[in-house]
């Protein structure tokens, strides 16, 4: 009988708890009240820039950086008064030698390495009952039904993205780094489609037009599109023109019925529904509440 060896795992890295997973978007104008825990907190600017301290220091967080608090640390975040930010915030139990890495330094997050924030969040809106942009949460409760193996599937996630941050700063391509395709839909028509929406966030375009645009056939736009994003072209860039009409309630002044005619909804009413149809709020108070002050 053959004789096999038995690696023993040596943990790098260990998550022992998750405290918090927030998802915030902020107005321009947001600026926290400063805290210390005796737990890590990992901030990702998502979109916009940040303006962050960390005991003494000022640190500038732009959009795609992300910092990690140390525990005990005075820390405290702000917008940059100009862009609204979008940010991921996790905070957990990590007593490994290793976070020790991430102490006092700000840096940008790979596009290959941000599917693990995305997920992180995914998974904890399918475990935890998530307040939106409610900074006072302090305890995550559990869904009545949460998704199977949710909260094991959040520290496996957080230990990786925390591991692959680590080999991506430290090796090199001469050593054993593993280089990751950036993350798109690797479908020419698709992209094609998507570079006509983003160029005409404030038109009225149909499909008609993009298939004239980009000289593809109606059926092949309609099958391909929705294949690679699980939402037919127009559902996708209504949802394209909300994203982008909750950028302006928090970064702009604008009134609801100046930004419904920015981004060429019908009229006020209609963008009004649609906002809360997608997001659950109105407008207004959806700009109210990216106002909140910890």
């Amino acid at each position: 009988m053959k004789t096999y060896f038995r690696h023993k795992i040596d943990n790098l890295l260990r998550v022992d708890k998750i405290v918090t997973v927030h998802w915030f978007e902020f107005d321009r104008r947001f600026v926290s009240r400063e805290e210390s825990h005796d737990f890590w907190e990992l901030v990702y600017a998502d979109k916009g820039n940040l303006v962050c301290t960390a005991d003494d220091r000022n640190l500038i967080v732009k959009e795609g950086c992300m910092i990690c608090h140390k525990p005990d640390e005075r820390h405290s975040l702000a917008a940059d008064g100009v862009t609204a930010p979008s940010v991921f915030i996790i905070s957990f139990e990590c007593k490994s030698d290793a976070m020790r890495f991430f102490e006092n330094r700000v840096f940008a997050l790979e596009k290959s390495l941000r599917k693990y924030i995305y997920a992180i969040v995914s998974d904890a809106k399918k475990t935890f009952d998530m307040p939106f942009s409610d900074p006072d949460t302090h305890k995550l409760e559990l869904l009545d039904s949460p998704t199977l193996g949710g909260k094991q599937l959040i520290k496996n996630r957080l230990e990786i993205l925390l591991i692959e941050i680590m080999r991506s700063l430290t090796e090199t391509e001469s050593g054993n780094s593993t280089f990751l395709p950036d993350s798109d839909y690797g479908n020419r028509l698709v992209n094609d489609v998507m570079t006509v929406l983003n160029d005409n966030l404030c038109s009225a375009v149909n499909v008609d037009d993009i298939c004239r645009i980009t000289h593809y056939g109606r059926a092949n736009v309609f099958k391909q599109f929705k294949a690679a994003t699980g939402r037919s072209v127009m559902a996708y860039f209504t949802e394209m023109k909300i994203e982008a009409a909750k950028r302006l309630l928090r970064e702009s002044d604008l009134t609801v019925s100046q930004i419904s005619d920015r981004l060429a909804f019908d009229n006020p009413n209609y963008f009004s529904k649609t906002f809360r149809r997608l997001t659950s709020l109105s407008p207004s108070t959806y700009r109210k509440r990216a106002m909140y002050d910890r």
